[in-house]
């Protein structure tokens, strides 16, 4: 019979051991920190290291290890990885503004497709170029000298009252309908201020970025996370500006320009109002997209519409058609999903897998011929996929009237090969997309594709049955045929609809906070649930009774009128 090791009390270890993900030990100094064990690993990766994940939670690299665990290198080429770059990114930009121009306002405005944000200045003219200058180059002596990024909690009321002091009334606004007691500040030199999220140890890591000017403000670069090195070459998008600039429009007439205002509103009985009003600049805009199409009648006889996941695109369609219908113009839907390929003939990814999202996973040639005979006005018979037998089959007959108009929906409808030269001048494009969102103040912006993914996590548990850990696994694979095949293309449209809803956080956080919190511990998807739930408790609930039956929220959150309404087809 095997002797047992007697249990026994002993004394604790000085050092701890640390398992990483191939199935190594590091063994240590207890209370060494996450990146004092990364940084002795050669294997952490070729991208640089910024963060850790350990015991499953995600964790700064200044984080102590005081027990044995299991521990994952986060490098700028992950997704929680890059946020912590340019989060901690532009806590060094605005230190080094605040040390420059103590008397300006730094807004930290939207993103930009080629890896930036664009930011502009309040309470004086916009910076020149030898300002802009100065301030890159004061961020790059921070950079040099490797400040240290200093993290404590504070309770929230000293915290507001540290921003009165400085004059920061979003921020105050924001804590005041703070749930949680503490809030985590950072402090940079002299300059401490609330960033949602972890920061990198300090600026020595910050080394990659660069300050342009653009437009009325400036863009700060950072690297892509498929290139977390290099700095992507800035490219011009003057309809998305307008896009933004329209949005701020917007959020000038509610009065709201931050999360805390948005509580304010709702705490003071507005939400009404600002429920209306934004449906209604949404209806405006529809409005005068449909007039746009009117007016070119004659000439463009096809709309495309395109844009990311969970952007609104059904809803947007279905109730601009009621425009164009409201306008004498009878609108004829087209299915782009029915003129893939025969199964053996759809092109493979990287991985081998059937690659439906290529371009090449189309018939253009025979979309081409069917839209040229149907804007002539001859008969076609459609063909209709068999997605079981994967193949097309015979599917409506069909003979368009002059006064129809084809609305074609999908991925590709920005993509100048999707359509034929010949048919070139017969499209209107349209790109709809949450192309902003409220930010949480100043400089903490709300990404776009968060907005995204809560409205998707929703309508996914409603519609498909699927628990949100589902959802966010898939939404890496989603994120990134985007980048293949929607976001290079979004200049090429003729209007921009942006369906973000200055309200829709404050509508979706009940709905999304019970899914999000049943995500298993434990789990890849558990940090990315963790995170949103952390964003979702910023916001003060609305009533979703009092969102109307037609708004483009309803297709996420159910009771749409416009579920059973029908794009007419033959």
């Amino acid at each position: 019979m095997k002797t047992q090791q007697p249990i026994q009390p002993v004394s604790p270890r000085d050092t701890v051991e640390v398992h990483l993900p191939d199935g190594r030990v590091l063994s240590g100094p207890r209370g060494a920190t996450a990146g004092d064990f990364l940084h002795a690993d050669p294997g952490s990766g070729p991208a640089p290291l910024v963060a850790a994940i350990v015991n499953g939670d995600l964790r700064e690299l200044t984080f102590p290890i005081k027990m044995d665990a299991s521990l994952a290198p986060v490098n700028m080429s992950d997704a929680d990885g890059a946020r912590v770059y340019r989060r901690s990114l532009t806590f060094l930009l605005e230190t080094a503004f605040v040390a420059l121009f103590p008397e300006a306002v730094l807004i930290i405005d939207h993103s930009i497709s080629s890896g930036g944000y664009y930011c502009h200045v309040n309470g004086r003219p916009a910076l020149d170029e030898a300002e802009l200058q100065r301030l890159e180059g004061e961020m790059k002596r921070m950079v040099d000298a490797d400040l240290p990024f200093l993290r404590r909690e504070i309770p929230v009321a000293e915290a507001v009252a540290y921003f009165e002091k400085e004059n920061y009334p979003d921020k105050v606004s924001l804590l005041r309908h703070r749930r949680k007691p503490y809030v985590t500040l950072y402090s940079l030199s002299e300059h401490m201020d609330y960033h949602h999220g972890y920061m990198v140890p300090s600026t020595g890591y910050l080394k990659w970025f660069a300050l342009n000017l653009a437009n009325t403000g400036f863009t700060l670069r950072y690297p892509r996370r498929r290139a977390p090195t290099t700095l992507a070459p800035i490219e011009a998008y003057p309809k998305l500006m307008a896009a933004f600039h329209q949005y701020g429009q917007w959020l000038e007439l509610l009065g709201i320009d931050n999360v805390g205002a948005l509580n304010d509103s709702i705490e003071s009985g507005r939400s009404r109002e600002v429920i209306l009003v934004s449906e209604a600049l949404h209806e405006q805009h529809i409005t005068d997209i449909a007039r746009q199409i009117a007016h070119r009648r004659r000439e463009a006889r096809i709309v495309l519409i395109s844009g990311p996941s969970s952007s609104g695109k059904t809803t947007f369609s279905r109730r601009l058609a009621i425009q164009l219908l409201a306008l004498g113009l009878s609108p004829f839907a087209l299915e782009l999903d029915s003129y893939f390929v025969d199964r053996e003939k759809t092109p493979l990814d990287e991985h081998g897998q059937l690659n439906f999202e290529a371009l090449e996973a189309l018939d253009l040639h025979q979309l081409g011929d069917h839209l040229n005979r149907l804007i002539a006005g001859e008969t076609v018979t459609l063909p209709h996929y068999n997605f079981k037998a994967g193949r097309q089959v015979p599917g409506d007959t069909v003979q368009l009237t002059p006064d129809q108009i084809i609305i074609l929906e999908g991925i590709h409808g920005l993509d100048p090969r999707l359509l034929p030269e010949s048919l070139s001048g017969r499209a209107f494009r349209i790109y709809a997309a949450a192309l902003t969102q409220l930010n949480l103040d100043r400089h903490n912006r709300v990404s776009t594709a968060d907005t995204r993914l809560i409205r998707r996590i929703v309508r996914d548990a409603r519609e498909r049955g699927y628990i949100a850990q589902q959802t966010i696994s898939r939404w890496e694979s989603v994120r990134r045929g985007e980048e293949l095949y929607i976001f290079p293309y979004q200049e090429n449209s003729d209007v921009m609809f942006n369906s973000a809803l200055v309200y829709e956080m404050s509508a979706l956080q009940p709905l999304a906070e019970p899914l999000l919190r049943q995500v298993p511990r434990g789990t890849p998807e558990f940090i990315e649930a963790k995170r949103l739930l952390a964003f979702l408790e910023w916001f003060l609930p609305v009533e979703v009774d009092l969102i109307p039956d037609n708004s483009i929220l309803r297709e996420f959150i159910g009771g749409s009128i416009l579920q059973d309404f029908k794009i007419w087809k033959a």
